[in-house]
């Protein structure tokens, strides 16, 4: 069996849109675009079916019968579609008490990787910050624990001298 065009183009925007809509700040579109792409792979799933009589052995023919499991394909699609809206009905609700919107802010290093990628540096090769730390990674290229420690003379300069009961 082929599936019907009308499915195929169905699946494609149903897609489309969720796609489009995953990529918005606000939870309730991303929410949407879930439901969407949930929708879209269900009906994906059906068109991989075929047609015919129930999947019930002695009611027909096994040349006549339906293919149970795309249905069962679906159903469990259709359960982890619903847990994911639960949770992003959830996340969306929690957002809007703590903040009184929905929006979705930048963190710090997404904006930092934002900026590199506006100037077209990777990330190994910051600004100066990179090149004063440098000597103050270990092997792996995190930072060293111990560099990072100010020493006793940089922390009785910034004490003032004062003693520890200052």
């Amino acid at each position: 069996m082929t599936p019907n065009l009308t499915y195929i183009v169905v699946v494609g925007v149903l897609f489309a849109a969720g796609v489009t809509l995953l990529l918005e700040r606000s939870l309730t579109r991303v929410l949407m675009g879930v439901i969407l792409l949930g929708n879209g792979a269900n009906l994906l799933l059906l068109t991989g079916g075929r047609a015919g009589g129930p999947p019930i052995v002695g009611t027909s023919d096994a040349d006549e019968m339906s293919d149970p499991l795309p249905q069962a394909m679906v159903l469990t699609a259709i359960v982890i579609t619903l847990g994911m809206t639960a949770f992003l009905l959830a996340l969306s609700y929690r957002s809007w008490h703590l903040n009184g919107h929905d929006e979705v802010q930048d963190d710090v290093e997404d904006r930092r990787i934002m900026d590199l990628a506006d100037r077209d540096e990777g990330p190994g090769t910051d600004d100066a910050d990179q090149s004063d730390s440098d000597d103050q990674l270990d092997g792996d290229g995190r930072p060293d624990p111990d560099s990072q420690r100010p020493s006793a003379a940089s922390v009785a300069a910034t004490a003032g001298g004062r003693g520890r009961d200052a």
